[in-house]
């Protein structure tokens, strides 16, 4: 009996978290809106692959635990500075390497219009 509603439990687990999110249309339509809340940042939009990006910063760059929000990261640092950290990293938890420098330069030339 234990098992039986064991399973039942983990499978409509499984049933209500795959049925979450797909909030696309809204925050397409916040977007559109302009007004305070609307989202201008688009992770999509990146010049190259940001998988390794995503594993520390959030699947839209949004911040995870220590790792701070990209999504306005222009108005922090400039081109440069940017490119610099992904090229050398901090010396505390953003190591350097990460991409190429082709690559790093695109993404940094990208991060700092997001502001």
């Amino acid at each position: 009996m234990k098992k039986q509603l064991l399973a039942t439990l983990f499978g409509a687990t499984l049933v209500l978290g795959a049925c979450g999110g797909g909030d696309d249309a809204n925050k397409d339509a916040d977007k559109d809106a302009g007004g305070d809340d609307a989202v201008a940042f688009n992770i999509d939009d990146a010049p190259v692959s940001t998988g390794s990006c995503v594993s520390c910063h959030g699947g839209n760059f949004e911040g995870s635990g220590s790792n701070p929000s990209l999504q306005k990261v222009g108005a922090k640092y400039d081109q440069a500075e940017i490119e610099d950290i992904i090229i050398n990293g901090t010396g505390g938890g953003m190591p350097g390497g990460m991409m190429s420098d082709e690559d790093a330069a695109k993404m940094a030339e990208w991060l700092a219009e997001q502001k």
